[in-house]
Formats: structure tokens, C-alpha cells, sequence
């Protein structure tokens, strides 16, 4: 048992599934309510030998000295969310170039509550020709895993919904519940 595995049995959580089988793929992580929540998917990946393989979107607001450098080194990408634009060509640059690449991200796009969810990831996957998982952290039952994979189509409202609708099937639980709406 690795040390990602040990943490993750000691505090309770049980995995339920593997590193996701592609070489290239994003992962979605919902819900999405707590810093918390990116420890448990980093040690969750780690624990199933994914951890040099993943990495996430974080606010470049986070790079500050010291913080910035643990972040890098979990994986994590500084982004400018002022600047969707240049943000989403920067993952799809850094996706083409790599030969195996996870990107988590949480498609709430914060931690708090909101009724609409970001749709940037559909317009990577789609430019970069990858394929979308859905993954959880359910701190009411403290499972964590994946559980699908979604075939995207041209329309990402369409395909949003249906996202949303998987989540919701499975009645997660964030760990501040008020802050998660599927």
C-alpha cells in the first residue's frame, strides 16, 4: 500500500475505481465544494498509480511562493479565468503536446453554489479529439472514483445536461452540502 492509499484508508474514504484507461482524456470531478476536494482527488490518483499522469486547472491566484510550488507539484496548472479565451487554447496546446495527459476539472468552476456549469472542457475534449469521464468525491459516503465515460456531441448545452444529470442520479454529497446544485 503507497503512502497516497494509506492517507485516503486512514481518513476514512474508499476508492471505488482505477486511473481512467485512456492516454489522453479530461476528467470531471463533482462536487466541487471544498479546497478539500482536490487533496482527495490527488491522493485518490496517486493511490491508483495516475499521479504523474493528471493534472487540474487551478487559479493562478494560488501560485503565490511556496503554496504555487506544492501546487505544480500535485499536478496542478496555473489559469487566468479572466481570460477564457486564451485559457482554453493554452489547455488545448498543452494537451496536443503530451503524450499521456488526465486533465481533472471541476465543471462548477468554484466552490460555490452555481445553477450553471462551465462548458470549457467540452470545447477542449472536442478540439482535441479526447474523451470526457465523469468522476466524484462523495464526502457523504466518502467514495471517490469515476464512474463513466460521456461521448460529446456538437452541442455542449445539450450535452451539459445530460452531465448534470448523471451527477445527479447518484445523489453525491459535497463537503459543504449547500454549496453543491446539480
Amino acid at each position: 500500500m503507497n503512502i497516497s492509499a494509506l492517507i485516503l484508508k486512514l481518513t476514512g474514504w474508499t476508492v471505488d475505481s482505477g486511473v481512467v484507461p485512456e492516454k489522453k482524456c479530461i476528467i470531471l470531478g463533482a462536487p466541487h465544494t471544498s479546497i478539500l476536494d482536490f487533496l482527495v482527488a490527488f491522493l485518490y490518483y496517486r493511490s491508483q498509480g495516475g499521479g504523474k499522469m493528471v493534472k487540474c486547472m487551478v487559479k493562478k491566484d494560488l501560485f503565490v511562493p511556496v503554496l504555487g510550488s506544492i501546487i505544480r507539484a500535485m499536478g496542478g496548472i496555473p489559469v487566468d479565468r479572466k481570460n477564457p479565451t486564451r485559457m482554453v487554447k493554452s489547455v488545448i496546446n498543452e494537451m496536443e503536446a503530451a503524450d499521456t495527459l488526465h486533465l481533472a476539472i471541476a465543471p462548477e468552476g468554484t466552490r460555490k453554489p452555481v445553477k450553471h456549469w462551465k462548458t470549457g472542457f467540452h470545447l477542449i475534449a472536442r478540439e482535441a479529439n479526447i474523451p470526457v469521464y465523469l468522476a466524484y468525491f462523495d464526502w457523504g459516503t466518502k467514495h471517490v472514483g469515476y464512474f463513466t465515460k460521456v461521448e460529446l456531441t456538437d452541442d455542449a448545452k445539450a450535452d451539459m445536461a445530460r452531465i448534470q444529470q448523471l451527477y445527479a442520479e447518484r445523489h453525491l454529497v459535497g463537503r459543504h452540502p449547500k454549496g453543491y446544485t446539480v
